[in-house]
C-alpha cells in the first residue's frame, strides 16, 4: 500500500510542476467577508511585453450563503498613457439548478473566471486595474476573497 501511495504522490508532484505559472496573480481578502460598493480592489501591473498575448482571469472565493447565482463586477483599467476603459463582467457562480460552480470543499467555493482571452498590451508601463462589485446590494455578503490573475496565452 505504501508503494502505491509513493507512486501517486510522485505523479501528483510531477503534474503540479507542469501547471502554467501566472505572469501576475494577487488575491485580496475582503474585510468582514462583505464586499462594500466603495471598496475598490486595486492591482497595478508593470508590463514590458507588448508582443505576447495574455489571458485575464477574475478570482472569487464565496461562501455557501452567498445570496445570488452570479456576481457582476466592474473592471476599470487605466493605461500607461492615461486613457481609461470600464468593463462590466458577469461571473456565473452556480448552474441553473443552483449547484455551486468552482472548486472547493464544504460551502466555500473558489472560482476562476476567464475575463478576457488573448489580450495584448498596447503600451509598456504600469497598468492599473480596479475591481468593484456591481451588484444592487451596497454590502455584498459571503465574499471572502477577490483577485485577478494574468497568464501567458498558449
Amino acid at each position: 500500500m505504501t508503494h502505491r501511495v509513493s507512486i501517486w504522490l510522485v505523479c501528483m508532484l510531477m503534474l503540479a510542476g507542469c501547471t502554467e505559472r501566472a505572469f501576475y496573480q494577487r488575491i485580496d481578502a475582503v474585510p468582514n467577508r462583505t464586499w462594500d460598493t466603495g471598496n475598490r480592489l486595486v492591482h497595478e501591473v508593470i508590463i514590458t511585453d507588448t508582443v505576447s498575448s495574455f489571458d485575464f482571469y477574475l478570482n472569487l472565493r464565496i461562501g455557501g450563503d452567498y445570496p445570488y447565482s452570479n456576481m457582476y463586477l466592474f473592471v476599470n483599467t487605466t493605461f500607461p498613457n492615461g486613457k481609461t476603459a470600464r468593463d462590466t463582467v458577469e461571473c456565473v457562480l452556480a448552474d441553473p439548478t443552483g449547484r455551486w460552480l468552482g472548486k472547493g470543499l464544504g460551502d466555500i467555493r473558489d472560482n476562476q473566471i476567464l475575463f478576457k482571452p488573448k489580450v495584448r498590451f498596447p503600451h509598456g508601463g504600469t497598468y492599473r486595474f480596479e475591481l468593484e462589485q456591481g451588484m444592487r446590494m451596497a454590502q455584498l455578503p459571503e465574499v471572502f476573497d477577490v483577485g485577478m490573475s494574468i497568464f501567458p496565452h498558449h
